[in-house]
């Protein structure tokens, strides 16, 4: 349990901030998750359209500090080949 008056303030802030990222985190994954159902589906316009929402999101989380660069370019790489791969 945290003692001294700053490392209370600390404890409520990771409260705080782990509430965020986690939001955030399930806020990427949903778009992630639509691309991947339209890449299943077969339609590539749809697949496109949802990799385009879906990039500026995964930047987003990068900016924010909730996933590492080089992870969400691995993503987005993987993901605009298999939706290329569709036509």
């Amino acid at each position: 349990m945290a003692n001294t008056p700053q490392s209370k303030k600390r404890a409520r802030q990771n409260v705080r901030r782990n509430a965020i990222n986690t939001a955030r985190r399930s806020r990427i994954r949903t778009y992630l998750r639509k691309v991947e159902e339209a890449i299943a589906s077969g339609d590539k316009e749809a697949a496109t359209a949802a990799l385009r929402t879906a990039q500026p999101e995964l930047m987003r989380g990068v900016t924010k500090g909730v996933m590492h660069k080089n992870t969400a370019s691995r993503k987005m790489s993987r993901l605009a080949a298999r939706v290329k791969a569709l036509g």
